[in-house]
């Protein structure tokens, strides 16, 4: 245990703390004292045991405000945590419904260039036959036209 050396009201005391904790008690102290003679300079000599008591008072009702301002924020944290999730979900969502599209389109796209492919060898056999059907009757006209002279 530490002895620390404090001035509070203008009197000076010797407190004990934890080792390591002297500045903290220190601060902890001046913060206080401040407090206590900021309310002394409001409210007059109304004597030291009633005005600790309102510094006191004071000091608590500035915890649990901080307190329920504390609680307050995380409340709207959790909201907008909560907020953020069932947007990642929605954004999650939509990014699977729009691979599924641009899968169907894609395969469409296959079905449609393998019908253009299929088309363009079916449109190619019927000019080789037509060729063939021309050239034979071509063939044939020349012979005719030969076995007449």
């Amino acid at each position: 245990m530490a002895n620390v050396n404090i001035k509070f009201n203008g009197k000076d005391y010797l407190l004990s703390c934890d080792d390591g904790q002297e500045e903290s008690l220190k601060k902890l102290t001046s913060f206080l004292d401040k407090k206590y003679l900021e309310l002394k300079k409001k409210l007059g000599n109304i004597g030291e045991n009633k005005l600790l008591l309102i510094t006191a008072i004071k000091l608590i009702d500035e915890h649990f405000d901080l307190r329920r301002r504390i609680s307050e924020q995380k409340n709207k944290l959790d909201d907008l945590s909560k907020k953020f999730k069932e947007l990642k979900s929605l954004a999650i969502n939509y990014k699977d419904v729009k691979e599924g599209e641009i899968n169907n389109l894609n395969n469409e796209i296959d079905n449609i260039k393998k019908n253009i492919e299929e088309a363009n060898i079916m449109y190619e056999n019927m000019l080789d036959k037509t060729t063939e059907s021309l050239e034979k009757i071509i063939k044939n006209a020349e012979t005719s036209s030969n076995t007449q002279q």
